[in-house]
């Protein structure tokens, strides 16, 4: 009988996730223009709820009948799957990017459910199988020890899937933002605008669709460090060669930030890959540029202070971070305020979680140091020393 349940929920989520879109688009038909501009929200919610309920493959069907019935439907030339405006490109790919994002989050998280489930079902055997043995006092610790594994694993996935949650709402707002810019900026775009107009829009559009892509591109870095899958390509290389790399990128966003630091000092050698090393900089860099005031320095320190160790740090002259918060910013999506007051100028709320596990996956450790009093933020690291000539 649980089987046949099982096999009707499935067969009932693949109706939805085939005609849930129609539905939807039939519904966007009779609605007003300004209510038709916010689709895709809908269209990614059903997304969503196809994949929690069913699984990745359902949620991916879903997508693409949601992705055919926009283009179809909402995007001119109206009743064909024909692409007029290159912008309409851009909005779709967005869209469907988007869509796939939500489906695999989603569906990641009925995995863990499912096995929360399953675990669940394994502790009520667990407590049935010690009341049959309690009679037998060897018998009952050993049941009693399973059921204390199961509890902790129970544990574990509950604590995985509250941030499982936690990550779905964080990107979901996270995507909003520049999804509505460019839908907004691109619907405009399609007015009456002077030649003006319509290139500040594209810019818009252009620095949003960067937004975009780097919340994706720290999002997957973020996946490869936390699931153990992060593959390093050690080698010896000169601090000194990482740091002037990564100041001629800063300068590229930033021409009138001047980077401090003592090329003697840095002329060291550490066993390190030299891509993640240059991210550790970029990451640290900008976190720094966006924080402090105009027309001031950030100094890059490196000295020998353990044994094997070369400690590296990056500190700026803006308005610090405040003692309880120095843990908290290595946390996922957790933002302060920049210089100009807005939390989120520039940044995803992933650097520094990348920071420290790049810097973690080296055999290193990072933190914020107390500066006694003075302005500014230090950010202090640790890299391995490569190993002298035999």
């Amino acid at each position: 009988m649980g089987s046949r349940n099982r096999r009707l929920e499935q067969w009932a989520t693949w109706v939805v996730a085939l005609l849930g879109p129609a539905l939807i688009t039939a519904v966007l038909e009779r609605l007003s223009g300004s209510i038709q501009r916010d689709y895709v929200f809908i269209y990614l919610g059903l997304v969503a709820g196809v994949a929690v309920v069913s699984g990745l493959w359902p949620a991916l069907v879903c997508a693409g009948m949601s992705f055919l019935l926009v283009d179809y439907f909402f995007v001119p030339p109206f009743g064909t799957l024909t692409i007029a405006d290159e912008q309409d490109i851009v909005n779709l790919a967005a869209f469907l990017v988007t869509a796939v994002v939500v489906g695999l989050l989603a569906s990641r998280g009925r995995r863990h459910l499912m096995a929360a489930e399953a675990l669940a079902k394994q502790l009520r055997d667990a407590n049935t199988e010690m009341v049959r043995l309690n009679k037998e006092q060897a018998e009952a610790a050993s049941a009693a020890l399973r059921l204390a594994r199961s509890e902790q694993q129970i544990r574990t996935l509950q604590e995985s899937d509250r941030l499982r949650r936690e990550l779905l709402a964080n990107v979901s707002h996270e995507l909003r933002t520049p999804l509505g810019t460019i839908l907004a900026e691109s619907t405009d775009a399609t007015g009456g605008s002077t030649g003006e107009e319509a290139a500040m829009r594209l810019k818009t559009i252009a620095g949003e669709a960067r937004r975009l892509n780097s919340l994706v591109d720290d999002m997957l870095d973020m996946t490869v460090i936390e699931g153990g899958a992060l593959d390093l390509d050690l080698e010896p290389l000169v601090l000194g060669d990482a740091v002037t790399a990564a100041a001629d990128r800063l300068h590229r966003s930033s021409p009138h930030r001047e980077l401090v630091f003592d090329a003697k000092a840095a002329a060291v050698e550490v066993l390190a890959d030299w891509k993640r090393v240059g991210q550790i900089f970029d990451n640290l860099l900008a976190n720094a540029d966006r924080f402090a005031p105009n027309r001031t320095p950030i100094t890059i320190g490196v000295s020998h202070e353990e044994p094997g160790l070369v400690t590296v740090r990056v500190s700026d002259r803006g308005p610090g971070v405040p003692a309880e918060l120095r843990e908290k910013i290595f946390e996922r999506f957790f933002h302060t305020e920049a210089a100009d007051g807005d939390a989120h100028t520039g940044g995803t709320g992933l650097g520094l979680p990348i920071v420290k596990g790049l810097v973690e996956a080296h055999a290193g450790t990072v933190a914020v140091e107390d500066k006694g009093g003075e302005p500014g933020a230090t950010f202090r690291f640790t890299l391995p020393e490569a190993p002298g000539p035999a």
